[in-house]
């Protein structure tokens, strides 16, 4: 029996088990937004001089575990060294709270929680006569980490099967820490990828954290309105072994719907 097989046959069972326990679902919280983010130096891969990204983002806390989902839309504007260039990139994280399946809370030392964990990471690219999509699937375990300081800090642990290139293990670290200074209120989070090495791809690293200031406070309406910095720390993006490391900051706004 294949791999492909094996992980599409998890994603299913992971399914069905949400659909399962819908009836009894219920929404602790959740917040959707809307960012915009332009760079101001030059990416790995698409050297691009200008790239903007408009990002959709959503996620809840629910009873049965938790949902994260979001849409990037690239925007690579030619210039004199590179054509034109759009992409869309998603990803749906699904996560099952094992303390939901046991009706038993599952707790120990910093660990508030342990999850069946999945993932569908989707992507397109557009620069004709190139043209490239994938569909890669994963399923692991997570868990929710208690942290002073942190509004909340989540590990998962995952193995993908991965469309274009050999299958792989990969390690993210998702992070979230209000603080302020003053007066002023700011969100510093982020997330950490990690992915294996294998016969067709070096291993990779990505840090990626923001860190934005409310603006919306100043105009009567707090939490809606943010503006700050993305920065991206990629070693070996994509797998490209060999690669220069890409170390870039974006400016950014994000509105909450």
């Amino acid at each position: 029996m294949s791999n492909k097989f094996n992980m599409l046959t998890a994603a299913v069972v992971a399914a069905s088990a949400f659909t399962t326990f819908s009836s009894q679902a219920e929404m602790f919280w959740s917040d959707n937004s809307i960012s915009g983010l332009i760079n101001a130096g030059d990416y790995e891969v698409a050297g691009n001089d200008d790239i903007t990204v408009v990002t959709l983002e959503h996620a809840s806390g629910h009873n049965w575990g938790d949902l994260f989902f979001f849409a990037d839309r690239l925007d690579y504007k030619g210039d004199s060294k590179n054509a034109d260039a759009q992409e869309t990139y998603s990803e749906l994280a699904p996560r099952l709270s094992i303390s939901y399946l046991t009706d038993s809370k599952l707790e120990f030392g910093i660990v508030s929680d342990v999850f069946v964990a999945t993932a569908w990471e989707h992507s397109t690219y557009s620069s004709a006569p190139f043209d490239n999509s994938f569909d890669n699937y994963l399923v692991g375990v997570g868990a929710d980490l208690k942290l002073p300081g942190f509004a909340y800090a989540n590990i998962n642990v995952y193995q993908a099967n991965n469309e274009q290139t050999d299958n792989d293990q990969q390690l993210t670290f998702v992070w979230g820490m209000p603080f302020s200074l003053g007066s002023a209120d700011f969100t510093f989070d982020g997330y950490i990828d990690w992915s294996s090495a294998q016969d067709t791809h070096a291993s990779d690293f990505h840090f990626n954290p923001q860190l934005r200031m409310d603006i919306g406070k100043y105009w009567g309406v707090p939490k809606k309105f943010e503006a700050g910095v993305e920065y991206s720390f990629w070693h070996n993006k994509f797998g490209i072994a060999g690669l220069d490391d890409e170390s870039v900051i974006s400016w950014m706004v994000k509105i909450h719907l």
